[in-house]
């Protein structure tokens, strides 16, 4: 899936929807693939300042998927050029 492709499919998702998001997982110098299931909660656009050394007057933004998993569990996730995302079940 490209990434245009994985922006379209995160423009449509509604809360409500179960969806199963393939995702990079990095720390420090390792980095590995996970999968993430769960019904949207949220979606939302984020500023931050994640990036070092940067004019105090750049906008930095982030797409984020506020998920529930089957236990329960809120997850926050990151969406990037590495994400991938499946609609298993539409909301009704």
């Amino acid at each position: 899936m490209s990434y245009e492709q994985t922006l379209q499919t995160y423009s449509r998702l509604k809360p409500g929807d179960k969806i199963e998001l393939t995702h990079e997982v990095k720390v420090g110098f390792r980095k590995w693939t996970t999968t993430t299931q769960g019904e949207v909660v949220s979606k939302e656009r984020r500023r931050h300042g994640l990036h070092f050394m940067r004019n105090h007057d750049d906008k930095v933004f982030s797409d984020f998927l506020v998920l529930r998993r089957e236990s329960g569990e809120l997850t926050t996730v990151t969406i990037d050029e590495f994400s991938e995302i499946r609609v298993l079940q539409a909301a009704s």
